[in-house]
């Protein structure tokens, strides 16, 4: 089970939340509708849904219910994020002509302190006492299938009618010499520390990655940030990434480049080595942090026995998000490539859809269908939804494409937040919405606008026409709809409007 350090009066709440230590699993009765493997998002929203619907459901969960999202990922980062942001602010008082004394200092301890606090009470909403009010039958301990119609959890077997594997991901060691030679950390044990570690070497620089490198820098400590061939944020707009890595180096964090013959030892502190195209580094740092690589949890399950196809990428599903067993289902980062809370929550609703209305009226849900953003949180933040530019090409789609850089935005230049941009794709010749990227403080709140107006089929010209509050950093979207509106003026309108100006009587 996952340790939770320390063992403080936080650590211990969130623990007689999530995996009770008294807990006593139910008597397996009649045959559930539902058995939900995995107490992460997809499993609670799938068993708190299917509950609510009048189902009988089982839910079980080996290690701490919440998952990963409220352990050892969103929730604890989130905290630790959000103390570093202040630390940064403090730094940045003078830009704004407000004195802060000399010497003010981080407590990381009370950092970590506070985030484990509001972690604790956050854990209510995914306790096993308040599924249990929910009607959920809730069992901890490995769950494996027995056969078609049983599956086994510490000795007790449950019958089932449908099945949902929701067991998660978990962090994975990629291949890198010496790493087994020294003790490291990944997300699941880093919001355990207490101690800032003076020297912070972080492999992987993809969204964990680089909100921790920042965070820690940001904390105090000194950051080495192990980058790829492609630079930081990889999958993100190349824009983007590159106004996020100005903002790490600004606050400290040191990028090697490029990842080759990348190697660590223990030499007392650790030494990390990394050969980029002109130059070699050998740094010493006092703490490792793993932000590369996940692994799908699907051991132990006795996959094999029901006919549920699986390989290292994690279990595979059809667009109903069935298994090779139609009786089983999956959802959530062991079967998806958008490893998300928010993405885990509607795969979750699709299953409830599919394994108990298939048949009625309602009719089959398709995971294809799902418009899905999603948001790094480092400062500022880079938030996207749907294609990017290269995307469209791979795919032989023709867009047009609108930016609105905050530099010409008064809230964000009043704000000292004028870096970034809103950049919106459309299919070509129309306002049709197809992607977007937005790099702002507050671009994770900011993408919900315009994944709502695709999801609905709301043009850029429409939003254009959607009043906006002025001052607001979520103007910018609506002038991106202004830039196309623009370029609907024919050119019989552009000569009238030109005729109306000679005559001193248009705008």
């Amino acid at each position: 089970m996952t340790a939770l350090q320390p063992r403080d009066e936080h650590n211990r709440q969130l623990e007689a939340n999530v995996h009770p230590p008294t807990w006593k699993n139910p008597t397996a009765g009649s045959p559930y509708h539902l058995v939900v493997i995995g107490a992460g998002t997809a499993g609670l929203v799938t068993a708190a849904g299917a509950a609510g619907l009048g189902a009988r459901v089982a839910l079980i969960e080996r290690d701490l219910m919440g998952g990963d999202c409220l352990n050892v990922g969103c929730v604890p980062s989130k905290g630790v994020i959000s103390s570093a942001r202040i630390a940064a602010t403090v730094r940045r008082a003078a830009e704004f002509s407000v004195d802060v004394p000399d010497g003010v200092e981080v407590d990381f301890a009370g950092v970590m302190q506070r985030m484990r606090r509001l972690r604790a009470g956050i854990s209510r909403n995914d306790s096993a006492g308040r599924f249990r009010e929910l009607g959920v039958d809730v069992y901890f301990g490995q769950a494996s299938f027995v056969d078609a119609e049983t599956i086994d959890v510490a000795g007790e077997k449950l019958k089932y009618k449908r099945a949902v594997i929701a067991t998660g991901a978990r962090a994975a060691a990629p291949p890198i010499t010496g790493l087994d030679g020294i003790d490291y950390l990944t997300n699941e044990t880093v919001f355990s520390l207490t101690e800032l570690p003076k020297r912070l070497g972080i492999i992987g620089a993809g969204p964990i990655g680089c909100e921790l490198a920042q965070s820690f820098a940001q904390l105090g400590s000194e950051v080495f940030l192990v980058e790829s061939e492609h630079g930081i944020l990889a999958k993100e707009d190349r824009d983007a990434a590159e106004i996020v890595q100005q903002a790490l180096l600004r606050d400290g964090v040191r990028l090697l480049c490029c990842g080759r013959e990348l190697q660590v030892r223990r030499d007392n502190p650790i030494r990390l080595t990394v050969q980029s195209h002109d130059k070699h580094y050998d740094e010493p740092i006092d703490q490792l942090l793993l932000a590369v690589g996940r692994a799908p949890n699907v051991e132990d399950l006795n996959l094999e026995t029901v006919g549920v196809d699986f390989d290292r990428k994690g279990v595979r599903v059809n667009d109903y998000l069935q298994t090779t067993n139609p009786r089983i289902f999956a959802a959530g980062d062991v079967c998806s490539k958008y490893q998300f809370t928010h993405a885990a929550d509607f795969m979750a609703r699709i299953v409830i859809q599919n394994a108990l209305f298939a048949v009625g009226p309602l009719g089959r849900k398709k995971a294809s269908d799902l418009t899905i953003p999603w948001a790094t949180y480092t400062t500022p933040e880079v938030a996207h939804v749907g294609v990017h530019e290269h995307d469209a090409e791979q795919a032989g789609i023709e867009i047009d494409t609108y930016v609105q850089p905050f530099g010409d935005v008064d809230r964000a230049i009043l704000e000292g937040e004028d870096e970034g941009f809103v950049k919106v794709h459309t299919k070509r010749g129309t306002d049709k919405i197809v992607g977007a990227t937005i790099v702002a403080k507050n671009a994770g709140d900011m993408i919900s606008e315009i994944t709502l107006a695709m999801v609905h089929r709301v043009g850029l010209g429409k939003i254009a026409g959607t009043i906006h509050p002025y001052p607001t950093q979520a103007e910018a979207i609506r002038k991106l709809g202004d830039q196309y509106n623009r370029t609907r003026l024919t050119s019989t309108s552009k000569a009238v409007l030109g005729w109306l100006r000679r005559l001193n009587v248009g705008p």
